[in-house]
């Protein structure tokens, strides 16, 4: 079973990536070292081009595959599924307690596997387009109601019907640990003038995603079946998409998000591969009205992915926990939101990254934004070692985690963090 697997790499209890984790990355295993895909085993990362070189991936799918010599997970991640099973069987066989290729090599085992400390992590593919989606139903309705007064007329009458979504940044996708500058931009009117303002965004939030890698995709004029989806599913990452309330206000009506988005979106560096989140399967949320045909899924599943947000003011000695969410929650699934996205014949390339939008809970403490928090600046949001917050101060850090607990082990994602700096004048 593989709630038992051991590895003889050294994982602490309550380690985020023990053998049954092993999501992936790039990094570098020293300064001026090449970047290279790697998998994270305990307080360790695997490199895959030293087993790639050594000709321990003898599977037909990538026995003959120089997807481990690449600089980004990219050529891996287009292979598919078949392959990445393949990979995760010989990669978990490697590094069992009781295997001796690796494990009584001592050249070729020191040579792979690098403490995580010595490791300077990169973004893990080259992402060619990010698309952005709103899929939380509560936070839909508590932020329809902050902007329209009324819970009642707080969901547009599309959005129980289509998985809204807009294309997003991908130049300014940064990876965890990168600092974010305080935008600047156009606010509404003051009261009294008739023209904006222009100005550092004085309503900095952030937004707690989850967001998706595609691997195989689809020709132009093609679609993805909701059934289908799942097999262009790489894995998971967390995602803060940082938001500028104020430049947001002003600019998002016709046509959506703009400068009040795209100064910053950070991820984890870690993707976490469904098979790992296999034994977390939960049913998703019942749909009312049921949706259109091709969104109907055979069997409609989610994942229990418990979600936590701590802030840490500029000195503080600790985090305070502001929120604690769920991606179980979301109201439409990644399946659905990928079948929508090429629906009409879009196509999708490997390593593409799609974003969950802002996972909201039903209960206060568990509303994945400080817009919700704050009810829109009207309240102050405590911190539980000191002081309040209604939105973000330079200085501020904000660190996203999300572990799954699972028999006997956890499947872990890393941190999300970044760090607000004064804006640049």
């Amino acid at each position: 079973m593989a709630s038992m697997m051991k590895s003889f790499v050294d994982v602490t209890p309550g380690s985020q990536f023990p053998i049954q984790n092993l999501p992936y990355g790039v990094f570098r295993p020293s300064a001026g070292a090449s970047p290279r895909p790697g998998v994270a085993i305990g307080e360790s990362v695997l490199d895959l081009s030293v087993l790639a070189d050594a000709g321990l991936f003898k599977g037909p799918l990538l026995a003959k595959s120089n997807c481990f010599s690449q600089t980004s997970l990219n050529a891996f991640m287009a292979l598919g599924r078949p392959a990445w099973k393949e990979a995760r069987t010989t990669l978990q066989k490697l590094l069992s307690a009781d295997e001796p290729t690796l494990r009584d090599n001592d050249t070729l085992r020191s040579k792979a596997i690098i403490p995580m400390s010595q490791a300077k992590m990169e973004m893990p593919a080259v992402i060619g387009d990010y698309t952005d989606f709103f899929s939380s139903k509560e936070h839909a309705v508590n932020t329809g109601t902050l902007f329209r007064g009324s819970r009642e007329l707080a969901l547009p009458p599309n959005w129980v019907h289509v998985p809204i979504g807009y294309h997003g940044r991908a130049s300014s996708v940064v990876l965890s640990g990168t600092d974010i500058t305080r935008p600047r931009g156009q606010t509404s009117p003051p009261e009294g003038q008739n023209g904006p303002e222009f100005k550092p965004s004085a309503l900095l939030d952030f937004e707690l995603e989850m967001a998706v890698f595609v691997g195989p995709g689809n020709q132009l004029g093609t679609t993805v079946s909701v059934d289908d989806a799942a097999q262009h599913i790489f894995g998971f990452v967390i995602m803060n998409d940082w938001s500028a309330r104020d430049i947001q206000k002003w600019e998002y009506i016709p046509l959506g998000p703009f400068l009040g988005k795209s100064f910053g979106t950070t991820i984890s560096p870690w993707i976490v591969t469904m098979e790992a989140l296999e034994p977390f399967i939960c049913d998703a949320p019942e749909q009312d009205p049921p949706a259109l045909p091709y969104l109907t899924e055979k069997k409609r599943f989610t994942y229990d992915i418990p979600l936590q947000v701590a802030l840490k003011p500029e000195g503080a000695s600790k985090a305070s926990v502001i929120c604690n969410s769920n991606f179980k929650y979301l109201y439409w699934t990644v399946c659905q939101q990928l079948a929508h996205h090429t629906v009409n014949g879009c196509n999708l390339n490997p390593g593409d990254l799609l974003a969950s939008g802002t996972i909201s809970g039903p209960d206060d403490g568990s509303m994945g934004s400080m817009l919700e928090q704050s009810m829109g600046g009207r309240k102050d949001i405590m911190l539980e070692h000191g002081g309040s917050r209604k939105f973000l101060k330079d200085g501020d850090e904000v660190v996203m985690t999300a572990v799954c607990q699972g028999n006997g082990f956890n499947v872990g994602f890393g941190a999300c963090t970044g760090k607000i700096l004064p804006v640049k004048m």
